[in-house]
């Protein structure tokens, strides 16, 4: 079994059956709040393994999605994942945490897609991570994943899905067939880790072409809090 977490966004963990097909997720929970992604990773990661009668010697190795995200809320997954993997004695898989909205989207809508599918979450700021996938044939990461401001972006792929779409709508045109009441739906806003154990399954798999990535984060920039010493000296006094 396959245990997924992701803390990019909101907080969230599922357990899924592998083999050569690929995944079937078993259970998945999620928590909307940034701020308790500590408190309340670890009680959904036991929420999962009663729900699917399994216990922690069941998992066979962890996924975790790296990001692109805020340092606070991917550090949290990220050693999450590690300890559990170094606990259990089983490997750990990072898996791009936009990799799994495409995944979502293209699961939930099938051949509903565009030639080229933007995918945008909140990077905070007016600024949004973002990602582009070619969707013929297999789904495959085009560009991406990198930071910007979404008017820069926009240009990238002519539909949406993601929390970006959201908040930015004048820029980033939603995906019609994604949305409900002209809005994106809320299982395609953000990261979730059923749809990261799904792209790590069939990537263990050996099918798709979205691949594992290093377990290191994925910042694309610099934390909002500097250290003192990297401060510099404060400006003269005049």
């Amino acid at each position: 079994m396959l245990l997924a977490l992701d803390t990019s966004a909101v907080a969230s963990a599922a357990l899924l059956a592998t083999g050569a097909d690929g995944g079937r997720v078993l259970a998945a929970r999620a928590a909307q709040d940034p701020r308790r992604h500590a408190e309340v990773l670890q009680p959904m990661v036991e929420d999962v393994l009663a729900e699917a009668g399994a216990g922690r010697r069941d998992v066979t190795a962890v996924v975790v999605g790296v990001g692109p995200g805020p340092y606070t809320g991917l550090r949290v997954g990220m050693a999450a994942a590690l300890t559990l993997g170094a606990a259990l004695d089983v490997p750990v898989h990072g898996v791009c945490s936009l990799d799994a909205v495409a995944r979502a989207t293209a699961d939930a809508l099938g051949d509903g897609l565009p030639d080229v599918l933007g995918v945008a979450t909140d990077a905070r700021r007016r600024e949004v991570y973002w990602a582009t996938y070619a969707t013929a044939d297999e789904l495959r990461r085009t560009g991406g994943p990198d930071v910007g401001a979404a008017a820069d972006v926009a240009g990238a792929a002519g539909r949406w899905v993601g929390r970006g779409a959201v908040l930015y709508p004048d820029h980033l045109a939603a995906l019609p067939a994604a949305t409900t009441d002209g809005a994106v739906r809320d299982d395609l806003r953000d990261p979730a880790a059923a749809a990261v154990g799904l792209v790590a399954a069939d990537a263990l798999a050996g099918r798709g072409a979205l691949a594992l990535v290093p377990v290191e984060p994925l910042y694309l920039r610099r934390p909002d809090a500097v250290a003192t010493a990297d401060r510099g000296a404060p400006a003269p006094v005049r």
